[in-house]
Order: structure tokens, then C-alpha cells, then sequence
């Protein structure tokens, strides 16, 4: 059996090492994937669920002020149709944050 020369151990090598850096990355990337799984989750639950109806509905007037600058296309802006729409019992996006008081 031929021993294999330093160039084609180095070259052995280096195709490991590409393929070990590939499964770190979708390790990495289904890591990150499933946080914001999580967090998501955590989100929609203090919204459907919270007892606390004015943390619950901050996070909401939070979000419909933040997601229409952050999600960049119309399908995803779809997908959160039912969170962007203003509440009845809650003040519009027209009056939060700038500063008018109704007197």
C-alpha cells in the first residue's frame, strides 16, 4: 500500500474540514431557527393568554408599531394580518408615541 504524500493528506484534510464547517452551520443554523421558534411561541402565548390584559396589550401596540418596519414582504406581512389591525379597546397607531394627548 503507497503512503499518501503530504499534499494529499493536507488535501484529505481539507475536505473534512469543509465538511465538518458545513454541519457546524446547520447546527448553528437550526439552533437559531428554533430561538426564534421559542420565542415566537412565548410571544403568542402572552398575547392569547396573558391575565395581565395591559402587558399583553403593550406587547400588541409593540408589535403593530415594529413589525411593519421589519418585515419586508408582502407575503409575511400577510401572515401577521390579525396582529397589525389595531384593536377596538386599544388606542390606534396614529395616536401612540407622538406626543398629543386628547384633552
Amino acid at each position: 500500500m503507497a503512503r499518501k504524500t503530504i499534499g494529499e493528506r493536507l488535501a484529505q484534510l481539507e475536505a473534512q474540514r469543509k465538511t465538518l464547517q458545513i454541519r457546524l452551520s446547520k447546527q448553528e443554523r437550526a439552533i437559531d431557527t428554533r430561538r426564534k421558534v421559542l420565542i415566537g411561541a412565548l410571544v403568542l402565548h402572552r398575547l392569547e393568554n396573558d391575565r395581565d390584559v395591559q402587558f399583553a396589550g403593550e406587547i400588541a401596540e409593540w408589535l403593530r408599531r415594529e413589525l411593519p418596519k421589519f418585515l419586508t414582504r408582502d407575503g409575511d406581512r400577510d401572515l401577521f394580518d390579525d396582529l397589525l389591525k389595531p384593536q377596538a379597546n386599544e388606542p390606534s397607531l396614529g395616536n401612540v408615541g407622538n406626543g398629543s394627548a386628547a384633552s
